[in-house]
């Protein structure tokens, strides 16, 4: 067969073209012995050349060199990742079958790491996001279920009404708020009325109690974790200061927060930022904390027990709940509140609270506060037949086991209409008058004065 000049031509074109194709690729080629010596480098495998510190003829090392003996040991494709500069390569290790060589090609993939870096973050926030909306449905869900709101708190004697007064002023800031008085009398109440009243009351409030959580836990708790900051961190966990961020934060019982945490918390309050435990990212976080105690500050502080920085800094705008034996004007109305609910909750039909149970209520002195009389209520309302309350037999016992020389009923009652006397201006008919307060008749009212002789404090009583 006869091939022509122009067909030779071509020919020796393309057989140049194709022996010169590993020198023209853009990608890095090369060929390697068994022992690791380089026989075949292209142009485009310099930059990598150099990252390896490897020239021509020269015998591999290092990590280069270890994938090489596995690729030829196990007689399979080798993959491996090598830095260039900012540039990323992946490498594969081919050995030839029945040769003495494997064949070396090189992939830029720097834009290939980084997308799947990126969507690897991506699915890492997902993944924190959705930790944290179900933490936050959880606060939430709790949330709706808690009464809120200035309307929630119950009185209108002047040491309430001046509370209520002071929680409104302070609630249209981002003051913190420490929240002092005893065991009962509605200091977590107060706080979300703060927090209903507040810019931030669209994001939840959300509680720690530092009474009840396990000491080793706390910090956590507070914090958060990383993945394996310690035994049992099996995942990444949101702390409250980052659930609250943009809302409120209440720390219920501060005073029983372990020293050692005090100083670390001091720190978030000042700085405003933390970092998870186990964890090295500084976290940025906008909170308004109102922190709340039943005990005495102060001794705490001289007793090495509370540290007097830490409560400088949360005694901003402190508020103090008053104990239910100082507004015992407001007992009628509490009442009142708590046998509408449990009646509703516990399925009975009683309408109204009697005078006699009322003075007896007044009685007391309430060393529990607003929980205590809530609980009698529930249980007077379980023991109690028809529509009357009934209080059992073991409050009169408590009484006068706590009081042997409290007042009589009749001396109960006496002050009681002449305070609500006092309170109405000696109005006794109508919405705000001394009879609906009491809930008596107006006849029975007036008797009441006559009975008792009853006068205003400076003047003449004018019976209207």
């Amino acid at each position: 067969m006869k091939i022509s000049p122009e067909l030779k031509s071509r020919m020796h074109e393309l057989n140049d073209s194709l022996a010169k194709f590993p020198d023209e690729n853009p990608n890095p080629v090369m060929r390697l012995s068994n022992q690791g010596v380089l026989l075949y480098a292209n142009r485009a495998s310099e930059p990598l050349l150099n990252s390896w510190n490897q020239h021509l003829g020269g015998k591999l090392k290092g990590k280069v060199l270890s994938r090489l003996f596995e690729a030829t040991s196990e007689h399979r494709l080798r993959y491996a990742d090598f830095s260039c500069g900012d540039r990323v390569f992946t490498v594969a290790f081919a050995p030839v079958a029945n040769s003495g060589y494997l064949n070396v090609y090189a992939l830029d993939t720097t834009e290939k790491n980084q997308a799947e870096q990126a969507l690897q973050n991506a699915l890492e926030e997902v993944k924190q996001l959705k930790n944290r909306l179900q933490q936050e449905n959880w606060y939430l869900q709790d949330e709706i279920k808690q009464e809120v709101g200035f309307d929630a708190i119950i009185g209108n004697s002047k040491i309430q009404l001046d509370l209520l007064r002071k929680l409104e002023q302070v609630a249209r800031t981002d003051t913190t708020v420490l929240i002092t008085g005893e065991t009962g009398t509605g200091k977590e109440l107060l706080a979300r009325a703060i927090h209903a009243s507040s810019q931030r009351h669209d994001l939840p409030l959300i509680k720690v109690n530092c009474a009840t959580l396990p000491a080793n836990l706390i910090e956590s708790e507070l914090f958060g974790h990383e993945k394996g900051a310690f035994t049992g961190a099996v995942s990444r966990k949101i702390g409250r200061f980052e659930l609250a961020d943009k809302g409120t934060l209440f720390l219920d019982e501060i005073g029983d927060l372990p020293l050692e945490l005090q100083a670390k918390l001091l720190r978030v309050l000042q700085e405003r930022e933390l970092e998870r435990l186990g964890g090295n990212q500084t976290i940025q976080i906008n909170v308004r904390v109102i922190a709340a105690t039943n005990r005495n500050l102060s001794k705490c502080i001289a007793s090495g027990e509370f540290r007097e920085d830490l409560f400088y800094r949360l005694n901003v705008f402190p508020l103090e709940s008053p104990p239910l034996r100082a507004r015992k004007q407001d007992i009628a109305a509490l009442a009142e509140h708590f046998l509408q609910k449990y009646s509703v909750k516990i399925g009975k039909h009683i309408n109204s609270i009697n005078q006699k149970v009322l003075a007896r209520l007044q009685v007391y002195n309430w060393p529990g506060n607003v929980r205590e009389l809530e609980n009698i209520i529930e249980r007077a309302i379980i023991l109690s037949e028809g529509n009357t309350l009934q209080l059992d037999e073991a409050f009169d016992l408590n009484i006068q086991s706590l009081h042997p020389n409290q007042k009589t009923l009749r001396e109960v009652e006496q002050e009681m209409i002449q305070s609500a006397l006092e309170d109405c201006q000696w109005k006794i008919e109508g919405d705000t008058g001394a009879a609906t307060r009491l809930a008596m008749a107006p006849s029975t009212l007036r008797e009441r004065i006559k009975k008792y002789n009853l006068h205003k404090s400076l003047a003449p009583m004018a019976i209207n």
